[in-house]
């Protein structure tokens, strides 16, 4: 029984990411000291036999806060922005757990032993939406003179949830933290802050989204403990896309001094004439190497 788990969870639309989310994992030969565990929100019988084959442990995902039936129907995949908030009811012979969401595979290990490493001492390991080159969070419209209008994805987030305007401006310009890939101990008190917030952040908002918003008032208003960790270790690709090293076969962060990035995340989606790359494996996009030349890719994982 190993002491580490890595959990995601998916529907029937992304088994295929789920697929290459996994066996980018057993690529790795250290994999074999960790367990995976799946949550299903949708999965059909025959793609569950494949996946059971393939991992450690296969659980159906609840609506473990309850939510409006109108805001839920026919989504089961929402499950996912509540059940990663209690992994360890789901999964409880665990001493640390990495989520990784099935949009996102696994290029390096060195970075799972990070955020394996990132949750010692209760903290919570993850990662800022914040690098040279990444897409602005936060918008100024400028109206006249001095004044102007500010847009912050966490402000808005928050108010439409409806969190008091004092916590929404203390998360309003905190570096947003993308919860897509995390690890958390099994005993750590962030559990619970977590699932407070998210208890206050469902109440009033949509589903989709809620468990970014409250982790994020988990860290920056509850002041949880916190390691970051370094962008490449859940690099959001419609953020900003990667670099290709054609000599070592690998994606690199797009500066100086091109790390090679750890995981490689395609939230939100990589769009191509209307087509989205997370349910089409076929699609490719021009990206520049490291030597300045252009190679077409998929950016899916492929073994």
């Amino acid at each position: 029984m190993n002491d580490n788990t890595i959990v995601t969870l998916a529907d029937s639309n992304y088994f295929s990411m789920l697929v290459e989310l996994i066996d980018s994992i057993k690529k790795h030969p250290q994999s074999k000291n960790v367990s995976i565990c799946v949550l299903d929100a949708g999965l059909t019988e025959e793609q569950l036999k494949i996946i059971k084959k393939k991992v450690h442990e296969v659980k159906k995902a609840n609506w473990d806060i309850e939510v409006p039936r109108y805001k839920t129907l026919g989504k089961e995949w929402l499950k996912s922005q509540v059940s990663r908030a209690f992994l360890p009811n789901y999964f409880p012979d665990f001493k640390k757990y990495l989520w990784v969401d099935c949009d996102a595979w696994v290029n390096t290990w060195s970075c799972i032993e990070l955020y394996f490493k990132a949750c010692d001492n209760g903290k919570l390991g993850i990662t800022q939406t914040m690098a040279p080159g990444y897409r602005i969070m936060t918008n100024v419209k400028w109206l006249f003179g001095k004044l102007a209008m500010i847009k912050s994805q966490n402000y808005k987030h928050a108010k439409s949830s409806g969190i008091n305007e004092v916590d929404a401006r203390k998360i309003a310009f905190a570096p947003h933290l993308n919860i897509g890939v995390f690890s958390l101990e099994k005993d750590s008190p962030c559990w619970k802050v977590w699932q407070k917030n998210l208890q206050k952040s469902l109440a009033k908002g949509k589903v989709f989204g809620s468990e970014g918003l409250a982790i994020n008032l988990s860290v920056y208003v509850d002041m949880s403990p916190v390691e970051f960790l370094p962008l490449y270790c859940n690099w959001i690709l419609s953020n900003l896309l990667p670099k290709y090293d054609l000599d070592k076969k690998t994606f690199v962060e797009p500066n100086l001094p091109n790390y090679e990035i750890g995981i490689m995340h395609l939230a939100a989606g990589i769009w191509i004439k209307g087509k989205d790359m997370r349910l089409n494996k076929n699609l490719n996009i021009d990206i520049e190497t490291i030597k300045g030349d252009k190679v077409s890719k998929s950016l899916r994982f492929k073994n």
